[in-house]
């Protein structure tokens, strides 16, 4: 099975598992799906995640986060550069999300960070999802 968009792939995984509420959803693991879930537990959207390694194959297991009362913390997950369009932005045109409810995930010549720390750090990249 080939994914044209693995990023889309693993953003449907985790809102298909919050939707179902599960503890923990497995993605199949890649260095830019890594940083992806490093940024969601640093700003505290899931409790952990990692990585096994099985055979050739390598598997992210990340374990979701929920309120006290069962709701998922994260509320929403959209892929904004695709394969067929991408999408980059100048360090003054970094998206806001939700008015700051939000965050952008962007990949910079610095790595990946938040659209944020890109900011700060006086970069733009290729925006590659939000979350709220």
């Amino acid at each position: 099975m080939s994914l044209t968009d693995p990023i889309a792939d693993m953003l449907t995984r985790i809102r298909n598992a919050l939707q179902a509420r599960h503890e923990e959803v497995l993605v199949p693991a890649s260095r830019l799906k890594e940083e992806i879930a490093r940024i969601l537990q640093e700003e505290g959207y899931i409790q952990r995640y990692e990585v096994r390694q099985e055979g050739a194959r390598r598997t992210m297991r990340i374990v979701l986060k929920y309120t006290e009362d069962r709701r998922p913390v994260i509320s929403g997950l959209q892929r904004v550069s695709k394969p067929g369009r991408r999408i980059y932005s100048s360090r003054g045109t970094l998206p806001r999300v939700k008015g700051g409810l939000g965050f952008a995930i962007v990949s910079t010549s610095r790595g990946v960070m938040t659209g944020e720390d890109a900011w700060k750090s006086g970069v733009g990249g290729e925006v590659l999802c939000y979350i709220w």
